[in-house]
């Protein structure tokens, strides 16, 4: 059984490489939809690495919170809100990149370079979603009378972005896959 496990070792880093792409590919074309472009917005607007990308200034930044749409829920002034933030835009691009990230993924299986880029940027796009765990105040309990409130109690959204240490993981692991092969190719 050891054996087996071990000789099946590049068949799991291919299932990996699938398996980032099935979660790139779906989140990234989510944000295409209203929906999950308002809900990024709070880490989007509280984050040094993007919310300059926001039309609104920052020290409007938490005018986000007036114009929150629940998930499924239509109120045209709080669209027309994220329309003149830029909120969409911004939501599409950053769908397009992540699907072009997980598109590189799994390329890596046929092209090891694509493969390692894939893999580097993998893990660079998780090291700013973990950077929400600082700058993103919705990410812990809200003290609303509770004595379970802040850190370390992570909220919904703040357990959403801790699962991306995972995903970290596997980049590097793609990263360092994509790498021996290329010095394999390279070596023959």
């Amino acid at each position: 059984m050891l054996q087996v496990l071990a000789n099946l070792e590049k068949n799991f880093i291919h299932f990996l490489r699938i398996s980032i792409f099935i979660v790139m590919a779906w989140i990234g074309d989510l944000k295409a939809f209203h929906y999950e472009a308002e809900g990024i917005i709070p880490f989007v607007a509280n984050s040094p690495f993007m919310s300059f990308m926001l039309n609104k200034k920052v020290s409007d930044a938490d005018n986000y919170k007036l114009h929150k749409n629940k998930e499924g829920e239509v109120i045209q002034e709080n669209i027309e809100w994220h329309k003149s933030n830029g909120t969409y835009l911004f939501s599409y691009g950053l769908g397009s990149m992540i699907v072009a990230i997980g598109v590189s993924v799994l390329l890596g299986i046929f092209y090891p370079k694509i493969g390692l880029a894939g893999g580097i940027l993998t893990a660079g796009m998780s090291f700013v979603t973990l950077s929400f765990l600082i700058t993103t105040p919705e990410v812990w309990v809200p003290d609303l009378g509770s004595s379970e409130h802040g850190f370390p109690l992570l909220s919904g959204a703040g357990r959403l972005v801790l699962k991306d240490i995972i995903m970290m993981a596997a980049g590097l692991v793609i990263a360092s896959d994509s790498a021996k092969d290329i010095l394999t190719f390279n070596r023959a």
